[in-house]
């Protein structure tokens, strides 16, 4: 789950990690009125949307007037941010978060993340802040280092390590080691996914700072955090994934043609992927899981149907656990309201296989039946266009 900087900010805070003075604003007057409050004469007026890249779409303006600060928030304010990671649609600014403006003198790269390979938590990090690190890794990847956290705490010596390695100098590696500690303290003790700083900042005045931070907390611990439940902003996420968690579905949206409904994430990336090699992309990652009900199918079908990008669905079930004849009863109760006006391929195979086929049938639905997952890509890809 994704929340916004000024919430995980203020998580860090928590922590003891610095970070600059801020404000909420949700409307104009609410953003001059932090300006205000912070004092100063320099202010960032940074929109709050869940996607990197504000900076270079214009979502982060420096303002050095109050009339700065009010012609920043009536532009962002509602307004669509594109950036590389919204896509084309881009999202709706609701919020913005106004700071004081800080003396920069050098801009680093810092995240943690949880390494599969050590089975720990890991620091990456880089001198070359405030760039994409995709950008940096793929040009200076001499520029990138990632260090593996051997305890359950940073150690005085993985702290040098890293300021070393940042160019940090005599009381700065000292901050540094402190504010590694801190987070790393923060990263489990709230189940993090990914905790990211980019920039880490160090001020003119020789001060390390947070200057802008990203935060995704494990969907699979959040049983254990209902203050980070209570930060979720609906408005950011997508509709259908919201209506698909409801129901126990793991849904994804993407941005191809192909609707799939797949049991089991690993078939579920295997069908993504024939499909691509087909020819077309697929609409959206759709794991029905092992403990599917009539119910459930029922409300898959009905998120690929009424989505307006899907030329052709795919069902791709290997019937261990789940019964075919279950997501067959699924489409027929999703059928009542949510007619078939697109294409479906079919694959049932494994337990109830039969009876799945026979109901499917005998209610005249005009399916494409396949026998193995490459020739329902390919009857899939070929339904999409039309042919």
């Amino acid at each position: 789950m994704n929340i916004h900087e000024y919430q995980a900010k203020a998580i860090l805070a928590e922590f003891g990690v610095p970070v600059p003075r801020g404000a909420l604003a949700l409307n104009v007057d609410e953003a001059v009125s932090a300006a205000q409050t912070l004092g100063g004469s320099i202010w960032v007026v940074k929109a709050q949307i869940h996607a990197g890249g504000r900076g270079k779409a214009g979502g982060v303006r420096v303002c050095k007037s109050l009339h700065d600060v009010r012609a920043a928030a009536v532009d962002l304010l509602g307004s669509v941010l594109v950036t590389k990671q919204t896509g084309e649609a881009g999202k709706q600014v609701n919020r913005l978060y106004v700071e004081e403006g800080l003396n920069i003198a050098a801009e680093f790269y810092l995240s943690l993340l949880v390494d599969r390979e050590t089975e720990k938590v890991a620091f990456v990090v880089s001198p070359a802040g405030g760039m994409d690190i995709e950008e940096v890794a793929a040009t200076t990847p001499e520029k990138i280092l990632t260090l593996a956290v051997a305890g359950d705490q940073v150690s005085a010596g993985e702290g040098r390590i890293i300021a070393d390695f940042l160019g940090l100098q005599e009381s700065q590696v000292e901050d540094c080691a402190d504010i590694l500690a801190k987070l790393h303290q923060a990263f489990c003790q709230k189940d993090a996914a990914m905790l990211e700083l980019n920039p880490l900042i160090l001020t003119r005045e020789g001060n390390l700072v947070t200057l802008d931070a990203k935060f995704i907390a494990d969907d699979n611990a959040l049983y254990r955090h209902p203050e980070l439940m209570a930060l979720r902003d609906h408005d950011e996420e997508d509709p259908r994934e919201i209506e698909a968690s409801q129901y126990g579905l793991n849904y994804i949206a993407l941005d191809g043609h192909i609707g799939c409904m797949v049991n089991g994430a690993g078939l579920a990336m295997a069908t993504m992927d024939i499909i691509q090699l087909k020819g077309d992309r697929p609409a959206n990652f759709l794991d029905v899981g092992g403990g599917v009900t009539v119910d459930t199918v029922c409300e898959a079908f009905k998120l690929l149907f009424s989505d307006g990008h899907v030329k052709a669905v795919l069902v791709n079930i290997f019937g261990g656990i789940v019964r075919c004849d279950v997501i067959a009863s699924g489409l027929l109760e999703a059928i009542k309201t949510h007619p078939m006006n697109v294409p479906v391929v079919m694959r049932l195979v494994g337990t109830n296989e039969e009876e799945g086929r026979r109901l499917v049938n005998e209610a005249g639905l005009d399916v494409i039946w396949a026998d193995d997952l490459d020739q329902a890509a390919e009857f899939a890809v070929a339904a999409a266009k039309g042919v």
